[in-house]
């Protein structure tokens, strides 16, 4: 295992030589044995220690501890320290020593698979893990790939073999890699035991895509590319067998160069913790510094007079080291508010959280029998807090099946169906589908409206023809023959797939394919094409190319691409056509359909063998490889015939406009950012609801210089600003505005405004002098689009708005190409859809539907915000209930550091006491339930304004702990002073005050979690009334005979909670304690439910006047007249929804309802609270949002 994790400099090229270990051995490259465990059985304990305290909590704890040890400033025992602090650790080295356990043995069962290696001539069975560079190793069909192989020969014609890369990319299709042709015969063992071919290719990275090398071997050398190479974690399928050459092993394999850790998140609530910590900490050591200030003056004033009785330490020479020594006392006695239980707490209720979402059948696919899945535990309470939403469009927001549509074929649109009159026939009024029942290969699920598309074929059309053989050769996909005529397509996009589909029906089946030939069936007959080079599609292209050689020996280039890169491309003779195509391409874009224009040209012989010279000393170069086959394909792919184009329908998601509507009514700003062109994602935008026809204005920015983008920007403020000066909102724009300014002022404009924007007017408006202004007019829009990005530009943009904005943001998408986006945002959440499984690997949570996102945010992400923030609440103040009653006890005992509570209470009190019944809400706890939620989405708010737990909040809950403090001690202590027992002797002494204390705390917290708990179960009763009864049931077992006799040095006072708690006074102290505490909390929460109520507490009451209503209509239909059957519609109907529900807008009515219900109470704060937050920004970081409506 050692070899697994040796350190070697970074290589600048890999020379990998066949059937050499002796020459490879001498570059140091790394073994084919991973290793992904962190720990053995002699690091574990010392290195998982190290990590742990990392964690400033632990660290803090240990010093502590190491206080507690020093007998002249220790007035506690080490055990309540060390007891909390070894169940924590251990508690966390036990979950990381299961995990890596796991990874052992993942790794062993890896590391341990046999492979068949060639060696000295003969196939001997190995190791996985000692497998090495330059080996040459046979795989078996089904067999998963040992290492990154150069694939040498195959079972297969051609030297072809397929594989599946659902490892990898978590693409399920197959994939085709095929040997080099000098290599491609060397399927025998005794040739394959003397190629000693060497390769010199790029040293290992993360790229999966790409790869670049050469291959020298009998004074030749031959270019490499991906196309050749079989990567670890891929699967042999369909092929008997393969050989291949290794060229990187181990940890430099592709699969474990990308296995590496993305960004750890963290939620704002972590980070207004951890400041919270330190401000508590300040206030720890100011407290210590008074108590010690106050020590020194005691001694000094008061002590020195009692030497005799109380003589200092041996150590202590002065009332100012008494001082001194008694500061770190008070900082040991006192440092229970912040317990360290307050974090295994926060991450247990994060866990049960994530099971919840995990458990949730609501948002299972019963199709794909697909859960949601919390990929991690760290987010959930921010789920609480989403302001803006990213969403890719295809396969996030539709479904990503794709369905030939219509086609523009040379000047000719077909697909659009005509009545009797000549009118295109609506949605619901197709007549037949096309039948082509002529065709024996036809895919039956294919379905074409238009029959005259068919005619066109049939008579021979050489258009027609020319453009459907197109279809059918310019692709990737391939084909599977499982029986006679059943042929099966496996195509790396949906895209691809559906066109070679609507190619294969129209009579152009594409039948099978060699590295070097397609077989395509014409009208009946079998024509092979010489495939002579394929021009890959890729990101920058955004168009594949295929050269072919017909039976009769014309060379033609065919190509498919997007408009925007084709039109370009074009020879000047097309013009015409070229008007008329564009013309079919924006109707066919307005429709929301996908675009794709097709085009040819035509080769001589003598000009495609000097191209196919230059392709080839391209392909060979050892640096900017790709830029100069890049510039060779721009040279041939110019000057082309345009033949027409295609248009691919992708179906929305089912509850996708829904879904939008409801998070718009939750204040949640969502955009679209999509590599569609601009008039199919607009019309996207409107079948889903984001745009609608009652918007003041949609702006669209497509300017191509950065002052064109600037001035449309500029303009769309302008509009804004006019817009609200003409409804009295009183503002006035000026230029000079500073940019906070400019900001709060435009998110209050009126009206709902939409942007569109094209990606190459982003890249200007994304400029560091522009995106200011970018930013101020596109968070003053309800929605936003921007179209035809990269995937870079989507993470810039997501970066934009969390660099400027204190806002939650949400990415959402299902491609590889929106990793960057998924990653960048503060919450990543990937749909497992057609598009492999990249975006769900990189994300925090994945389901596999765009409508389970509503329940995501406001089911589970309000109720884990709700949850955490009561949770923290509720255990800062408890923990500054029982810490403060030390503070004020230190001027009753002349500051000497001595405890009121029993030193076992304080180490119980919050691992056992107090624990489980805040675990319970944390985990539990709701204010409404979930079908109240989803339907009054306002519900949302308090998350995104972050009211219910802030620095605010916070000081609220110290005030109340020192409040409570204050009571606890000074009630029994007053009542003490003069109080007797019931034989008539004196009832103060130090245990039972203590007894007295302690109860009254216990009982205290438990009544206040009672109140603060809204969602009771079974589980909640359980653990708050046990734990009091734990409480009383260690008390007693303390102070009995039994553990007297078993430590008498440690339980000394036997019979003391007995006999405190048999007095009558002490039960009158323990009462009158809770009444004062508990009555002002009370007093409030009623006041504040009836002078200014929650959206929460609104919608709880009318949950009651619901059911109350019920009841009484049951009791009327019981004794009322059952004859008449007239209706009370026109008697209680509210005008005004009938407008609402002709207008198209998608929205709840019981939201509308309920806003208008509580605009008096519960919109007027928010609304207030919200415009403040604008106002009060000092840049354009302050919330996007909109003021409520009422």
């Amino acid at each position: 295992m050692a070899l697994c994790a040796k350190k070697r400099p970074p290589e600048e090229e890999r020379r990998a030589r066949a059937n050499d270990r002796e020459y490879n051995e001498k570059f140091q490259y790394a073994s084919n044995c991973i290793k992904t465990s962190k720990y053995n059985i002699l690091t574990f304990l010392p290195v998982n220690l190290f990590e742990q305290f990392q964690e400033v909590a632990n660290t803090y704890f240990l010093f502590l501890l190491i206080l507690q040890l020093i007998p002249q400033i220790s007035s506690l025992s080490w055990f309540t320290t060390i007891v909390p602090l070894v169940l924590v650790l251990t508690i966390t080295a036990v979950k990381d020593a299961t995990d890596d356990y796991f990874r052992h043995k993942s790794d062993n069962q890896v590391n341990n698979r046999q492979s068949q290696v060639l060696i000295n001539g003969i196939l001997q069975q190995e190791q996985w893990m000692n497998v090495c560079v330059g080996d040459i190793i046979k795989l078996e069909n089904n067999q998963f790939v040992a290492a990154d192989l150069l694939l040498l020969s195959s079972s297969e014609p051609h030297g072809l073999c397929y594989i599946e890369t659902a490892e990898l990319d978590g693409e399920t299709n197959m994939k085709v890699r095929q040997a080099i042709p000098v290599t491609s015969e060397l399927g025998d063992i005794s040739k394959l035991a003397k190629f000693d071919g060497e390769v010199i290719c790029e040293p290992p990275n993360n790229k999966l895509d790409k790869f670049s090398g050469t291959l020298y071997w009998k004074e030749n050398k031959f270019p490499l590319s991906n196309q050749n190479m079989l990567l670890r974690g891929c699967v042999l399928r369909n092929t008997e067998w393969c050989f291949g050459l290794v060229i990187f092993a181990g940890p430099d394999t592709k699969l474990m160069q990308n296995s590496g850790r993305t960004k750890f998140k963290r939620t704002s609530i972590d980070r207004l913790m951890n400041t919270l910590v330190l401000w508590i900490f300040g206030f720890l050591v100011c407290m210590g510094v008074i108590l010690a200030i106050g020590n020194a003056i005691w001694e000094h004033e008061v002590g020195t007079r009692f030497q005799v009785y109380l003589p200092w330490d041996e150590a202590v020479d002065s009332a100012f080291f008494s001082g001194f020594l008694s500061f770190w006392s008070y900082i040991i006695i006192l440092n229970t508010v912040v317990p360290i239980s307050l974090y295994v707490s926060v991450e247990v209720i994060r866990l049960g959280h994530s099971y919840f979402i995990n458990w949730d059948k609501k948002m299972f696919c019963m199709k794909k029998r697909t859960p949601a899945e919390a990929r991690t535990t760290t987010l959930n309470e921010e789920l609480g807090q989403v302001e803006y939403i990213f969403s890719d469009k295809t396969g996030t927001l539709t479904q990503n099946i794709m369905v030939f549509n219509k086609c523009s074929i040379y000047g000719r649109s077909y697909g659009d169906v005509f009545d009797v009159l000549g009118h295109k026939a609506e949605l619901g009024e197709k007549p037949e589908p096309v039948d082509f029942s002529f065709n024996p290969l036809a895919d039956k699920k294919f379905l074409f409206w238009d029959p005259s598309l068919l005619e066109a074929v049939k008579i021979g059309d050489p258009h027609t023809h020319e453009f459907f053989r197109l279809l059918s050769l310019c692709h990737t996909v391939m084909s599977e023959e499982k029986n006679e005529g059943e042929l099966y397509y496996k195509a790396q996009s949906p895209d691809e797939g559906a066109l070679v589909t609507a190619a294969r029906n129209f009579g152009f089946v594409f039948r099978s394919r060699t590295p070097k030939t397609i077989t395509v069936h014409e009208m009946g007959t079998a024509i092979t094409y010489q495939l002579l080079a394929i021009l890959d599609f890729n990101n920058i292209r955004k168009r594949m190319s295929v050269i072919v050689r017909n039976p009769e020996g014309k060379i033609r280039l065919y190509c498919k691409g997007a408009d925007t890169i084709l039109l370009d491309r074009l020879h000047h003779s097309t013009q015409e056509l070229l008007n008329t195509t564009m013309d079919h391409l924006n109707e066919y874009a307005g429709e929301g359909l996908r675009t794709l224009v097709l085009a040819y040209r035509d080769l001589d012989e003598e000009y495609y063998e000097e191209w196919a010279e230059r392709r080839l000393q391209a392909s060979l170069a050892q640096d900017s490889r790709e830029d100069r086959l890049a510039s060779v394909y721009e040279e041939v792919e110019n000057n082309m015939m345009l033949l027409g184009a295609t248009a691919i329908e992708d179906k929305l998601q089912q509850g996708v406009p829904e879904t939008i509507a409801l998070l718009t009514l939750a204040n949640i700003k969502i955009w679209v950012l999509t590599g569609d062109k601009q008039e199919t994602a607009v019309n996207i935008g409107y079948s889903c609801k984001m745009l609608t026809d009652d918007m003041t204005e949609v702006f669209i920015v497509t300017g191509h210089t950065v002052l064109e983008v600037r001035e449309e920007l500029r303009k769309a403020r302008e509009k804004m600003m006019d817009s609200s000066r003409s409804v009295g909102n009183g503002f006035t724009y000026q230029e000079t505005l500073s940019s906070s300014k400019l900001t709060s002022v435009l998110e209050a404009v009126a009206g709902e405004y939409a942007l569109v924007i094209n990606g190459h007017s982003l890249a200007h408006a994304l400029e560091a002098d522009m995106e200011l202004e970018f930013l101020e007019t596109a968070c003053a829009c309800k929605a936003v689009i921007c179209c035809r990005v990269t995937p870079l530009q989507k993470a810039q943009v997501v970066e934009l708005v969390k660099k400027y904005k204190k806002a939650v943001t949400l990415a959402i998408g299902d491609g590889a190409n929106d990793v960057s986006m998924i990653k960048t945002a503060h919450i990543g959440v990937g749909i497992s859809g057609q598009e492999g499984i990249q975006a769900v690997l990189a994300s925090d949570y994945s389901f596999s539907q765009f409508k389970f996102l509503q329940r995501l945010l406001l089911v589970h992400g309000r109720w884990s915000y709700l949850r955490m923030c009561k949770f923290l609440c509720y255990f800062f103040y408890k923990n500054f209930a029982f810490t403060m009653v030390h503070f004020w006890f230190g001027f009753f005992c002349g500051f000497s550091a001595q405890t009121v509570y029993d030193q076992y209470f304080i180490t119980l009190y919050n691992i056992v006491y107090t624990s489980l019944p805040v675990l319970a809400m944390g985990v539990f706890d709701q204010d409404v339930p979930e079908q109240r939620s989803m339907e009054y989405p306002k519900l949302y708010e308090p998350g995104q304004l972050n009211l219910l737990f802030n620095k605010r909040e916070f000081f609220i809950c110290i005030a109340q702990g020192i409040y409570t403090s204050v009571l606890m001690f000074f009630i029994p202590y007053g009542v003490f002073a003069e109080a007797t027992r019931d034989d008539g002797t004196q009832l103060a002494d130090y245990q039972s005050f203590a007894v007295t204390v302690a109860t009254s705390l216990v009982i205290v917290v438990s009544v206040q979690i009672g109140l603060d708990t809204g969602y009771w179960t079974a589980i909640n009763h359980f653990f708050i009334w046990g734990s009091l009864a734990v409480y009383f049931a260690i008390l007693f077992a303390m102070h009995s005979n039994g553990l007297f006799d078993m430590f008498p040095n440690q339980f000394r006072f036997v019979g003391n909670a007995q006999n405190t708690l048999a007095q009558p006074t002490v039960w009158l102290t323990i009462v009158l304690t809770t009444v004062v505490c508990i009555m002002p909390v009370v007093a409030f929460r009623f006041l504040r439910l009836n002078l200014k109520p929650d959206l929460s507490d609104t919608v709880r009451y009318t949950q009651l006047v619901r059911k109350k209503q019920k009841a009484q209509h049951r009791c009327m239909r019981r004794v009322g007249r059952t004859g008449s059957r007239r209706s009370g519609y026109a008697f209680s109907h509210q005008e005004g929804f009938g407008e609402l529900i002709m207008s198209g807008k998608n929205m709840r009515l019981s939201s509308l309802a309920l806003s208008s219900f509580t605009t008096r109470s519960s919109s007027s704060w928010i609304e207030s609270l919200r415009r403040k937050k604008s106002d009060s920004a000092s840049s354009p970081s302050g919330s996007a949002d909109k003021p409520l409506k009422g």
